[in-house]
């Protein structure tokens, strides 16, 4: 980063290690990149800069950093965070008002981190998102949510009742029937109880009541979700845990997140295989840099609380990630494509967020949680 700082005509260029070009590097890469001094004017930039704020490199050199965003932009108050704390920090899809010759409305993820010299100053790097991540945004899995929701409510009403006369039709056939008969009447019967447990399933998006939240040790429950798939579907795979001890309490509640997590690990399992051999990893860690803007709040709301499920199992395929968690997707020949869904719901309903990377033998699902704080507004301290 030596070469960031050749910025202004009065003062010389450092010269960069031999076989090494810093400013090539930087010029090579897609996102925009701006060295900051500690008054923020622009000290340097990348090409990826030029094109993303429709001015040269030459001109941004003689701008101030307030200059290119509009006034309360969350970009400035995340560089004096990082001056403040001497901390890198990490903004997920934040809309990014430019003061002039570009868009009002930019959604990106910001990344400040922190300069040894000169002291306060500081690197950002914009990555822009595309119209269908600030939806996406918005809506947080949400939409599929309640379209399943409404499907659920229809069924519930339309169909299990018809089902009910139907398994009573087919058990009063099964009294009289010869052999033959009475196995296409069991069939009846369980094809039926499949369809019911199909909608009870379904029953649960249909919910729209406040869920109840209190501090919770996602500690307790990532062990006891281990327990349970241990006891079963599990039994032949490893186990590893990473955890953060002096991780403060999740606010949430204890039901929805034991059923979310043990939809982590089932899917985890299931994409390793009926041979077992393989490994789960569950991991926690803090990560105070992590805000987003979620549905229903003005402002981006702390994520700090960071809980993972990683497989080794064989990945997704790249043409199922985008609608990983849509209802009805699966990649399972026997799967309802709700499990994945039902997760969604749940994050979303606890003011979270979840996201998923794949590759071969590392399949991760990160789940961002907000931290329990006790209602005097004091942040919870880490136990």
């Amino acid at each position: 980063m030596a070469t960031l700082w050749a910025a202004r005509n009065d003062e010389p260029t450092p010269i960069a290690p031999a076989g090494f070009d810093a400013t090539r590097l930087l010029d090579a890469l897609p996102h925009p990149v701006l060295a900051v001094r500690p008054d923020g004017a622009i000290a340097d930039a990348n090409v990826a800069s030029e094109t993303f704020f429709g001015m040269s490199r030459e001109s941004m050199r003689q701008l101030n950093l307030s200059q290119f965003v509009v006034r309360g932009s969350p970009l400035l108050e995340f560089v004096e965070q990082v001056k403040a704390t001497g901390a890198a920090f990490n903004g997920y899809r934040v809309e990014l008002g430019l003061a002039k010759g570009g868009p009002v409305d930019l959604l990106v993820d910001i990344f400040v981190t922190p300069l040894a010299e000169p002291q306060n100053g500081v690197v950002v790097m914009l990555q822009e998102r595309s119209l269908t991540d600030k939806m996406e945004r918005q809506l947080n899995h949400r939409g599929g949510a309640r379209s399943v929701a409404a499907m659920a409510s229809m069924l519930a009403h339309e169909i299990k009742n018809p089902l009910s006369g139907i398994r009573g039709a087919a058990q009063l056939l099964e009294i009289d029937a010869n052999d033959s008969d009475r196995a296409l009447t069991r069939l009846i019967c369980e094809e039926t109880d499949r369809i019911v447990k199909l909608v009870d399933r379904m029953s649960a998006f249909s919910d729209g009541r406040p869920i109840e939240r209190e501090s919770v040790n996602i500690h307790a429950i990532l062990d006891h979700v281990k327990k349970v798939a241990q006891a079963g579907f599990a039994r032949n795979i490893r186990f590893h845990e990473i955890y953060d001890p002096s991780l403060p309490p999740v606010l949430g509640n204890r039901d929805q997140l034991v059923q979310m997590f043990l939809n982590l690990v089932k899917n985890a399992a299931e994409a390793i295989g009926e041979g077992g051999d393989g490994d789960i990893e569950l991991s926690t860690a803090f990560r105070p840099g992590v805000r987003m803007q979620i549905p229903g709040s003005k402002k981006p709301v702390s994520l700090p609380l960071e809980c993972c499920v990683r497989d080794n199992g064989p990945g997704i395929p790249p043409e199922v990630m985008p609608y990983l968690f849509d209802p009805f997707i699966t990649t399972k020949a026997s799967g309802s494509g709700l499990g994945l869904a039902l997760v969604a719901k749940i994050i979303g309903d606890h003011g979270g967020t979840i996201e998923c990377e794949s590759a071969t033998r590392r399949t991760t699902f990160r789940v961002l949680m907000p931290m329990y704080s006790p209602r005097d507004g004091r942040g919870a301290p880490r136990s």
